[in-house]
């Protein structure tokens, strides 16, 4: 016998045992190869729940394979995450009054080496916890020196192909980091805020024109005003030209389709140095780009001129009283200027949306700068492997690996998705203003010009020349990340791990980084390889919270799924929800959600219960609303199968479990169903498998455990035990072990923990335990030829029957404990099946009889072409008694419930799921309530 089940006990024993027995390695002796990489996680992150749903299915597909006998490869890493490092390292030296320029680059990087050596594992431990089965032998960091190495080679080689250069554009910038960043580090928030009608007089002075915008400050670096090509109110003046307000400069009117005519004035200020789609008109029109603005999103004191060939031109001063004004405050005196001179025309409120850093919460300016880009739509001048791929620039290789169908998405309908972007693809800015991360390795001279080179030897080298000064740049994270699918591998050269693992099987990752993350990968391993990076791309949905909003530490609605494994108290979690927000102004906010959502704290789920339910979740849909009840489903799903385990090892320990195959077998038909079924649930559960529908795989695995194994074979296993003969019983012995031990081998790439603990029991006595561990057993291949029909036929028989009996002890309100015997009239073809009513069905007996007793009171039922009757008498009085209590109580909880949802305001203001749980628990109490009256109303009569 087990003792009781503690999760925590378990997971800790058997994850050292799996790790420090190599399980999680590569065997490299199969011709089938299952690869995985793990999209690596920020070095300064903590597991969430989009972790652990992410590495539930990664970890789950992995076992999977490997029970199924591949060479299977799970390849873990950690991205350097360069602008996240950055923060954290410059505010723990902010706290001791030290900034980054008082260290200087190469002592800060070494503090930032110091606080990654010290937390940078956080997360791979909370991994372990997980139960991820990775081959942590080939953990990789994105800044160690293999990837450095390869990133270098990878940067040369692309220059030396024409496909990097560095040019003067428009990008993301943040003027509080003082960096470019990628688009998916903006974040769109809605705001409230205005739109300023000014007015452009007409250098003719034949009247104005009224421009609308939200960005009044820019208007210094205005080339242009634009309107709609068919707008009939202007057609007239285009051609002409307005005096630029503020400035007095003369700009000319344009016509251009990008102009919509019914919003706001149809009148449009042109700046191309500070907004992208102007920066599209401007390119079209062949204007000029003036920049009015610093790195620190200041007025310049003379504004900056090139053309989009990233030339300078020559400049202007710009008007005295705005330099050195931030953007805002440069604002409000433009705004007030404007006025002053006649030229505000009216205000209006305007709904926006605001691009702002995700780390700084500092609105993005649109920025001119030099930064380095990779050309996406340019072709290559040699240097490739010989592939199918060479010749194609980096995006056709990208398009035409999913065209072709070496690259499968799954949904499919993510494809289109996929295609939007690369169909309107733009070059890759990768340069980052930063400390953190790998300095691009590119050179100077004393007069600027750039020789890009593996190290300084050698560049010095192609410049004839010392002293070369090296590029402070360094490149976007995303540019070594998307390198892994072969830095990870032994590239450049050629090993076998390369040839076992490249492409890997599947990748799986959230929707949001399909382009930043997927799409480079494919970009660069069929460049640099001539192979495709990975033949499937899983895309999951996004962890919400159980309302559907996301997740957010601000918003106080982060579920920890450590907490969830581990359990943690109310007050515990308090502390680490409010402990070092961003935003500490939301403090209260955040400890009235928590307190909200769980008042109680959380209880231990286990890894294995959360597992299950993130399993669950798996659909091909975009969103999962998360309900932590949902995890408490699936902890008692646990408890479930360790008690059924518990009574299978109490009645087959030390008994005759027909190892023996010498020994004669009685298979009924109770056994040939249960046996039947499973062949049918393990080609169900291979298949969701295959096809990445855990979900599915969930679900089947659930409803079989519970309702047929549990609920229903193990309940007429007892029958067979205790009334079968010596060979009955050992065959039901035989079968309660082995169907059990295939359970747990099935369950096991979703259930790691537990069904590794049961099966080290189990496994002996279905003869069954060929290896040491159950993740290396054999996945259990279906046997059609063991599905009987009949069987089936007779159990559905058999289940038709007990719930006629059940519905008729329902009908006559017979509590539980009260047994009465049951009367089968014309049921010769179901006999052999009234052995087994009494225990299923709480009865003395189960009797066939020419025909039924006597009685006026007793409910008969027709089943299975028999008629059925309970034959018992009641007390009337003690059963009116229990019926009135029960009624009593019944009443005092509906009474509750219904003045709660009276309540004013309760039902606008309390959150939706639990507005429909009271309602539910109401209705319920309710519909039990009228089988209470009714039970009464027959015994009045």
């Amino acid at each position: 016998m087990l003792n009781k089940y503690q999760p925590a006990e378990i997971e800790a024993k058997h994850y050292q045992n799996w790790e420090t027995k190599g399980y999680f390695q590569p065997n490299m002796s199969s011709d089938k190869s299952f690869a995985i990489q793990l999209p690596p996680p920020n070095v300064t992150g903590t597991l969430h729940m989009g972790h652990a749903f992410n590495q539930t299915i990664m970890d789950g597909l992995t076992r999977y394979y490997r029970m199924k006998g591949y060479n299977t490869c799970w390849i873990p890493g950690a991205d350097h995450a360069g602008i996240a490092t950055q923060i954290v390292v410059e505010r723990q030296l902010a706290e001791q009054g030290v900034s980054r320029h008082d260290l200087g680059r190469e002592a800060f990087l070494e503090k930032v080496w110091e606080w990654k050596n010290i937390s940078g594992g956080t997360i791979t431990q909370q991994m372990r916890r997980i139960g991820c089965s990775a081959d942590w032998s080939r953990e990789y960091f994105t800044m160690d020196k293999v990837r450095a190495e390869v990133v270098t080679e990878v940067f040369v080689r692309l220059f030396e192909q024409g496909l990097i250069y560095r040019g003067k554009r428009l990008v993301n910038w943040d003027p509080v980091l003082g960096t470019a960043v990628s688009d998916l580090e903006v974040e769109s928030v809605e705001e409230q805020g205005s739109m300023w009608h000014i007015r452009y007089p007409l250098t003719d002075g034949s009247g104005s024109l009224t421009v609308a915008t939200t960005r009044p400050e820019t208007l210094l670096g205005d080339v242009a005003v634009a309107v709609h090509p068919d707008d009939e109110r202007y057609q007239g003046l285009i051609g002409k030209t307005v005096t630029l307000p503020l400035s007095g400069r003369e700009i000319p009117i344009i016509a251009d389709e990008y102009v919509e005519k019914d919003f706001g004035t149809g009148c449009v200020k042109i700046t191309p140095a500070h907004d992208f789609n102007d920066y599209e008109v401007g390119k079209r029109h062949d204007t000029v780009l003036i920049n009015v603005l610093d790195l620190e999103a200041k007025i310049l004191a003379d504004a900056e001129v090139f053309n989009f060939k990233g030339e300078e031109q020559q400049g202007f001063a710009l008007p005295e009283y705005y330099a050195g004004l931030d953007r805002f405050a440069a604002r409000k005196q433009m705004v007030a200027d404007l006025e002053a001179q006649g030229l505000l025309v009216e205000v209006k409120p305007h709904t926006l949306m605001t691009p702002k850093g995700d780390r700084t919460g500092s609105v993005i300016e649109p920025m001119l700068t030099s930064q380095w880009f990779v050309a996406m739509s340019a072709q290559p001048n040699g240097g490739e492997p010989e592939s199918e791929f060479k010749g194609m620039s980096l995006a056709q290789k990208a398009k035409y690996a999913v065209d072709s169908g070496q690259v499968k998405f799954i949904p499919e309908n993510w494809v289109n998705t996929y295609n939007q972007w690369m169909n309107n693809i733009q070059d890759w800015c990768i340069s980052r203003q930063l400390w953190w991360g790998h300095q691009i390795p590119a050179w100077y001279d004393a007069e600027g010009k750039v020789y890009v080179a593996r190290n300084q030897a050698e560049a010095e080298k192609l410049a004839g020349t010392e002293g070369l000064t090296r590029d402070e740049d360094v490149l976007d994270t995303w540019f070594s990340s998307a390198l892994v699918p072969f830095s990870t591998l032994g590239w450049p050269s050629e090993t076998p791990d390369l040839k076992a693992f490249l492409p890997s099987s599947v990748l799986v990752t959230g929707y949001e980084i399909i382009f930043f993350w997927v799409a480079r990968m494919i970009m660069m391993t069929t460049h640099f390889t001539g192979k495709v990076p990975f033949k499937d791309v899983y895309i999951h949905g996004m962890v919400r919270d159980h309302e559907g909003k996301k997740m957010s530490k601000s918003e106080g609605n982060v579920i920890d799924p450590v907490d969830l494994i581990d359990g943690i108290d109310l007050e515990s979690l308090l502390v680490k929800r409010t402990t070092g927000l961003r935003r500490p102004e939301k403090a209260p906010q955040v400890k009235k959600a928590t307190e909200k959502l769980f008042p109680e704290g959380i209880p231990i789920f286990g890894t294995d219960a959360l597992r299950f339910t993130m399993a669950s979740y798996a659909s091909l849909g975009r969103s999962i609303n998360f309900d932590f009840k949902r995890a408490e489903g699936y902890r008692n799903f646990c408890n479930k199968l360790w008690n059924a385990t518990n009574f299978v090892l109490m009645n087959t320990e030390e008994q005759d479990c027909g190892q023996d195959e010498t020994q004669p077998l009685a298979y009924t038909f109770v056994d040939q169903w249960i046996i039947g079924r499973l062949q049918q649930v393990e080609a169900a559960v291979a298949e969701a498998f295959d096809t990445y529908r855990f979900d599915l795989a969930a679900q089947t695995l659930y409803e079989f455990v519970w309702n047929e194994y549990c609920d229903w074979y193990i309940e007429l296993a007892k029958v067979q035990l205790q009334t079968g003969c010596p060979t009955t019983q050992r065959t039901t012995r035989r079968t309660l072990v082995r169907v059990l031990e295939v359970i747990l081998r099935i369950m096991h790439p979703i259930m790691p923990f537990i069904t590794e603990e049961l099966w080290q029991t189990v496994a002996p006595l279905a003869n069954a335990k060929h290896t040491e561990s159950i993740m290396m057993a054999d996945w259990p291949q279906a046997d059609n030829e063991k599905i009987v029909p009949a069987a089936f036929e007779k159990m559905a028989a058999l289940q038709d029957l007990i719930g006629a009996v059940r519905n008729l002890r329902g009908e006559m309100g017979l509590a539980p404990s009260v047994k009465a015997p049951l009367f089968v009239e014309g049921g010769n073809s179901v006999e052999d099946l009234l052995k087994y009513l009494p225990m299923m069905a709480r009865l003395t007996e189960a009797k066939l009889v020419d025909k039924l007793p006597e009685s006026e009171d007793a409910p008969v039922a027709v089943c299975q072409n028999a008629r059925l009757m309970l034959k018992v008498e009641v007390d009337k009085a003690a059963e009116t008694a229990r019926l009135n209590k029960e009624a009593e109580k019944l009443q005092k909880n509906i009474d509750k419930l219904t003045a709660k949802l009276s309540k004013p305001g309760y039902t606008e203001k309390a959150p939706a799921h639990l507005v429909e749980k009271d309602q539910a628990e109401l209705a319920d109490l309710q519909d039990k309530m009228a089988k209470v009256q009714t039970q009464l109303a027959k015994f009045k009569d």
